[in-house]
């Protein structure tokens, strides 16, 4: 038997019995109207007593609730816009490798790739977006010029970012592998292990999935001497708390050091930091930040840069 269906009032009233204290009903109403009920409960977990989840800390209120909701959604939005910078830098990177150092068409041939089922998946998905595409330059190629598949550099503009992934990852050649990684400063297996992470990461942003807390599956291989400047940044050891390493904190240095490989002149990680020092210290550390993040040189870097709120 399901549960019955709860008016926006009924799901307000669930929250004030768990000991949420709500100052403004009409506005918490209103978010309940635009946010699901369980959506923003999720948030619940920092505020509730230990052990019971379903009971909030005395003097919580909802505001607090969202506005750690708030945060998380610019989170998203902020590593969403990364992500895609990215996905773009390397999906012009590859194409021009592949194109230049084996054949426009190259991409076709299993011969150049690792594994033959993951290489005949990505290209399926590949044939899949370019019928579903509309761009002019796959119908121009396809029409006009009559080429079913394009050439390497037209292909890839309609890829997704699983399907990216495994060609980058998948092929043979070593040295194209690196070739690509150098552009970012990056050991060619950290690369690839942390573009795979980076379609997990932008794929859960996409789909509006929570940031702030996650802990994701898929993680990747830390750099620990290209670039070497990144290492004092991360959050490895276990003295931090066990699980860190998958939470966000790790993407997040990544993703300024792409950002600014990629975009030297963005302001993209100053923006990043503001918004880190928005959130209450009691509830960042479930990013996986360490407890001395600012004092890191990455940071320090940003706030002698102007990057302080």
């Amino acid at each position: 038997m399901s549960k019955p269906a709860k008016t926006y009032q009924e799901q307000l009233e669930i929250f004030k019995s768990r000991g949420l204290a709500v100052t403004d009903e009409p506005f918490a109403i209103h978010c309940l109207e635009h946010h699901n009920y369980y959506r923003l409960s999720a948030y619940r977990f920092p505020f509730t007593v230990s052990g019971n989840p379903d009971q909030f800390q005395h003097g919580i209120t909802f505001q607090q609730l969202w506005e750690l909701y708030c945060f998380d959604r610019a989170l998203r939005q902020l590593v969403l816009e990364a992500c895609k910078r990215v996905e773009i830098s390397v999906r012009s990177r590859w194409a021009y490798e592949v194109g230049h150092q084996l054949d426009p068409l190259a991409y076709l041939e299993s011969q150049h790739f690792k594994n033959p089922v993951l290489h005949a998946r990505a290209i399926t998905n590949l044939d899949d977006e370019m019928k579903r595409s509309r761009e002019d330059f796959i119908i121009h190629h396809q029409k006009t010029l009559g080429m079913p598949w394009p050439p390497v550099w037209v292909a890839i503009e309609v890829a997704s970012f699983g399907t990216i992934s495994n060609l980058v990852s998948q092929l043979v050649s070593p040295h194209i592998r690196q070739t690509i990684a150098s552009t970012y400063q990056l050991d060619e297996k950290t690369f690839c292990s942390l573009f795979h992470h980076l379609s997990v990461l932008r794929n859960t942003a996409a789909h509006h999935s929570r940031l702030w807390n996650r802990k994701f599956a898929v993680t990747f291989q830390l750099p620990r001497k290209k670039p070497a400047y990144l290492w004092d940044n991360f959050c490895n050891d276990p003295l931090h708390g066990v699980g860190r390493e998958r939470k966000l904190y790790n993407s997040l240095v990544l993703l300024i050091h792409l950002m600014q490989v990629i975009e030297p002149a963005t302001h993209w990680p100053q923006r990043l930091l503001r918004l880190m020092q928005t959130l209450d210290p009691t509830l960042i550390k479930d990013m996986g930040v360490p407890h001395d993040w600012q004092t890191r040189p990455i940071w320090q870097r940003l706030v002698a840069a102007g990057g302080t709120k």
